[in-house]
């Protein structure tokens, strides 16, 4: 009996170990497909991934110049495009592993840019690159990217929910918090602005669990409402601001 315990155990442990493999399995590990990289592109969750990562850009560029209205409107749609991506990739039983590994990886990165990157791009435009918001925003890179290394590896809890603040919110929570920009002076404004930066970055890797948004309908649909709002309150904003 004893020695049946020990082969059940070496199996068990061998088992264990293939599973763990399994789940840190890098890139390279993997054959290479027979198809070129940018076939990649033909696939439409990776095109709607592509296209809040061109949201991205142009939010980062009116940043950069100061328009913040018009980098609201960018950061709302990143994050539209995200959550229809994943809603879309749900939904097409037909692609293949590889796709759905390659798509991943791709949204991996597209989120650290997108709400990581240009939240601090956010914060140092607004407040005049003061380097004692350096800090802060080396938080919120760092913060987002442990977060997602995170969830790459862990996925969601038993219970379908996040460990920690979805990385999403992030844009989500200042593009909302923008709208208030004009009920303060610009040093009163800079000062909500850190701390909601330096907050939103300690939630991301917070034990809190909270409910994947993006996963519900009812929710994607929430999403299309307020960005078609805030595209229409920030665009008014825009227009008024040059007549």
């Amino acid at each position: 009996m004893e020695a049946i315990t020990k082969i059940k155990s070496k199996l068990a442990y061998k088992l264990l170990v293939k599973e763990l493999y399994m789940i840190i399995k890098k890139p390279q590990d993997l054959p290479q497909p027979n198809r070129p990289i940018l076939s990649f592109l033909i696939d439409v969750p990776n095109i709607c991934s592509l296209a809040g990562l061109a949201c991205t850009l142009v939010a980062i560029y009116f940043l950069m110049t100061g328009v913040y209205v018009a980098a609201m409107i960018g950061m709302i749609w990143a994050v539209a495009f995200d959550w229809a991506d994943g809603l879309i990739a749900r939904s097409m039983k037909e692609r293949t592993s590889v796709e759905q590994q390659f798509g991943a990886q791709l949204d991996l990165i597209i989120d650290l840019v997108s709400y990581a990157v240009t939240p601090a791009i956010l914060l140092l435009s607004y407040t005049n690159f003061n380097p004692y918001c350096l800090l802060v925003a080396f938080m919120m890179l760092v913060f987002g990217a442990i977060r997602l290394s995170y969830f790459s590896i862990f996925g969601l809890s038993q219970d379908g929910k996040y460990t920690g603040l979805a990385i999403d919110n992030n844009s989500i929570f200042l593009v909302f918090l923008f709208m208030l920009e004009n009920q303060f002076d610009h040093f009163s404004f800079s000062i909500i602005l850190v701390f909601a930066c330096f907050i939103l970055a300690v939630l991301n890797v917070s034990q809190i669990r909270t409910p994947k948004l993006s996963g519900n309908p009812i929710n994607v649909a929430l999403l299309a409402v307020f960005t078609m709002g805030t595209t229409i309150f920030y665009g008014l904003a825009l227009a008024y601001s040059n007549p």
